[in-house]
C-alpha cells in the first residue's frame, strides 16, 4: 500500500510500504476512506516528538471501513463504517478504568502515528479496536466525523472542560488555528458571555469571528492592555492556550484573572518560563493534558443530532494520493488559509 512515512526531522514521503496485518486478537484492519493532518504531525516533522522514530507511518485521525478483525473483537465487524480515534485505550489498566485513556499503561493511549504506524495510509491496523473504533451513524458524513477523531475532543476536554468554562465567563483563546477554533466551537456550548480570540494573523482572527468569537485581538495590539478595558478589567476567567510555543503560554498567564484558569492544549517542543513569582499569589490554576477522548461518544451523538457544526473546519480537500501536496498546503497555512485539510480515498 501507499503511506506517508516519516524519515527523520524535515523528511517525509508518500511511498510503498507493506500492508498492515492483524497482530493481536483485539486488532482490526481498517481501509482509510478519509484522513486529515494534525498540527502534531508538523511537530513530529520538526523533531519535537523524539519518541516517533524514522520509518513510522504518521497520522492519528481517520474515518474508514473495517476490512477484518481479530478473534477477540466484539463491537465492530467487517464492513462497518467507523471513526478511528486518536486515542487507543486498552480499557483494562488502572487509568483506562477511570476514563483517563490517554495515559493507558498497557500499550495504548496516543500510539497511532506516534509509537505504531498511523492512519495516513491506504490501510491501518487499529489496536484495541473495541475501544478505539466508533461505528458511525448513516447520517454523519466522513468529513464531519473526521473532526471528532482529535481536534474536537481535544479542545473540549483539555481546553473547555479542564478550563471549567461556565455560563457568563470571559474566555480567551490564544491561537486561532484549528484547535483554537475547535475550542471556540465547544466553549460556546457553555454560554460564556465573551469569547476573545488572540492570534498574530488577521485571517485566522477573521475565521475565529466566523466560528463564534465575540472579539478578536492581534498579538501586536497588546491583548493584555485590551483585556483590561473589558468587563471588570481583571482578565479572563479561562484562557485556553492553543499554539504550543513559550511566548503564547507566557501570554496566557498574563491574560488570566486572579482565581482564573489557564488550560494548555498546545504541544510544546521547547521549555516555557513559568512565572510563579507572580502567579502564586493570584490563585491561578494551570492545567495541561493529552486528550483522553472519553467525550467522543457524546460529541458523536451531538453531531448526529445536528447540535454540533463541523462544516466550517475543512478548507482544502485532496485525494489520498495527493498527501504531499496536502502537507505543503497545511504547513503553509499563513499563506494558503488552510484550517483543516481532508484527504479522501478515490
Amino acid at each position: 500500500m501507499k503511506a506517508l512515512v516519516y524519515n527523520g526531522p524535515g523528511r517525509h514521503a508518500w511511498t510503498d510500504v507493506p500492508d498492515p496485518q492483524l497482530q493481536d486478537p483485539g486488532d482490526a484492519i481498517v481501509r482509510i476512506d478519509a484522513v486529515t493532518i494534525c498540527g502534531t504531525d508538523l511537530h513530529i516533522l520538526k523533531g519535537d516528538v523524539p519518541e516517533t522514530t524514522a520509518g513510522r507511518i504518521l497520522g492519528h485521525e481517520a474515518v474508514g471501513t473495517v476490512e477484518s478483525v481479530g478473534a477477540g473483537v466484539q463491537s465492530v465487524r467487517a464492513g462497518d463504517r467507523v471513526l478511528v480515534s486518536c486515542i487507543s485505550p486498552c480499557g483494562r489498566c488502572a487509568y483506562c478504568r477511570v476514563g483517563v485513556y490517554g495515559q493507558c499503561r498497557n500499550g495504548g493511549g496516543w500510539i497511532l502515528g506516534h509509537l505504531v504506524d498511523g492512519t495516513q495510509a491506504q490501510y491501518v491496523r487499529a489496536p484495541f479496536a473495541d475501544t478505539s473504533l466508533y461505528p458511525l451513524p448513516a447520517n454523519v458524513t466522513d468529513e464531519s466525523a473526521l473532526l471528532l477523531a482529535d481536534i474536537l475532543p481535544t479542545s473540549y476536554e483539555v481546553g473547555v472542560l479542564n478550563g471549567k468554562v461556565s455560563p457568563g465567563d470571559t474566555v480567551v483563546v490564544v491561537g486561532a488555528g484549528p484547535i483554537g477554533l475547535a475550542a471556540i466551537t465547544t466553549a460556546r456550548l457553555f454560554s460564556p458571555s465573551r469569547i476573545i480570540a488572540v492570534d498574530k494573523a488577521k485571517t485566522r482572527l477573521d475565521a475565529a469571528l466566523e466560528f463564534g468569537a465575540t472579539q478578536a485581538i492581534l498579538v501586536d495590539d497588546d491583548p493584555v492592555a485590551t483585556l483590561r478595558g473589558i468587563g471588570d478589567g481583571l482578565g479572563a476567567d479561562t484562557v485556553i492556550e492553543a499554539v504550543g510555543v513559550p511566548e503564547t503560554f507566557e501570554l496566557s498567564t498574563e491574560l488570566v484573572r486572579p482565581g482564573g484558569r489557564v488550560a494548555n492544549i498546545g504541544v510544546h517542543g521547547k521549555p516555557a518560563t513559568l512565572h510563579l513569582e507572580s502567579l502564586w499569589i493570584r490563585n491561578v490554576t494551570i492545567t495541561t493534558g493529552l486528550v483522553d477522548a472519553y467525550s467522543t461518544p457524546r460529541l458523536l451523538t451531538m453531531l448526529a443530532a445536528g447540535q454540533l457544526d463541523t462544516s466550517k473546519f475543512v478548507t482544502h480537500r485532496f485525494g489520498l494520493d495527493e498527501m504531499m501536496d496536502a502537507y505543503d498546503v497545511f504547513a503553509d497555512a499563513a499563506d494558503t488559509g488552510a484550517l483543516k485539510v481532508a484527504l479522501f480515498r478515490t
